[in-house]
């Protein structure tokens, strides 16, 4: 069985962070696609990709912002978080190679409703690829 760190929304303070660091392969741009059916040869095709102002393939941009879920449903708040709200700006391309590190961090609790919102930023080599907000109900403890 899977271990989680999850916090209730009782549980949370704002400035808590969770981040979880991921290599962006071959293997995880093909699930991507397949899951998700974007082929766009710029994620999937070199020689295309070497003619647009990237120069080269890149990640699809909604497989880096995966990450982010990923914190919210296993870590920051955890099981029973119910995503509500993504706002995303997409900073620069993620590469084959590049090791993505995605923080999310507790800005703001609304205790009606149990929701909370966090700044969610992944970062290659220290610079933001994608930045925004998530917004959540977290769940509450069970008296």
């Amino acid at each position: 069985m899977t271990e989680y760190t999850g916090k209730f929304y009782e549980d949370l303070e704002i400035g808590m962070s969770h981040e979880t660091v991921h290599t962006i392969t071959e293997e995880a741009i093909e699930a991507f696609a397949a899951v998700s059916g974007d082929r766009n040869p710029l994620h999937m095709d070199e020689e295309y990709a070497k003619t647009t102002i990237f120069k080269g393939r890149i990640a699809h941009g909604a497989l880096t912002a995966s990450y982010i879920s990923g914190i919210l449903g296993n870590d920051l708040p955890g099981p029973g978080a119910i995503f509500t709200d993504l706002d995303l700006q997409f900073k620069r391309p993620v590469r084959i190679g590049d090791e993505v590190t995605a923080r999310a961090e507790v800005a703001e609790k609304i205790d009606k409703g149990s929701r909370v919102s966090l700044k969610v930023v992944c970062k290659v080599k220290g610079k933001a690829v994608v930045e925004g907000v998530a917004k959540v109900v977290a769940p509450r403890r069970k008296d």
